[in-house]
């Protein structure tokens, strides 16, 4: 995963995480992209699928959407991904995970992480 987006896919990125927000009623942001270097190749086809991780406050996720280019910049819609090998909602990454900590220290007194199959 990359935390930085590519500038190849900041275009597509952004016109998935519209799409996302729109249909999900959410205000979620980008935190990483999945397989950046193989969707950078595979973002000069017409179609291709675009693996994003968002957080929004407390919660994030796993997105796969297939970014398809039209006349109007892109169309996007939910990948059929069947079984994911990660799982659809993930702890923050580590970029995100201090600033996170931080946040939730600020409204609590303590605390408690719970890891659990390599998640937390």
């Amino acid at each position: 995963m990359s935390e930085e987006t590519p500038s190849e896919l900041q275009a597509a990125s952004n016109a998935a995480l519209e799409w996302i927000n729109a249909t999900r009623e959410s205000h979620y942001e980008i935190t990483g992209v999945i397989d950046a270097e193989d969707t950078v190749a595979r973002a000069r086809e017409r179609s291709f699928e675009l693996g994003l991780v968002l957080c929004d406050g407390d919660v994030c996720a796993r997105e796969q959407v297939v970014v398809e280019r039209s006349a109007e910049g892109f169309r996007v819609s939910a990948a059929d991904v069947g079984d994911p090998l990660i799982p659809p909602l993930l702890d923050p990454p580590i970029g995100v995970r201090t600033g996170w900590l931080n946040a939730q220290l600020d409204k609590h007194k303590f605390v408690v992480l719970v890891f659990y199959r390599g998640l937390w």
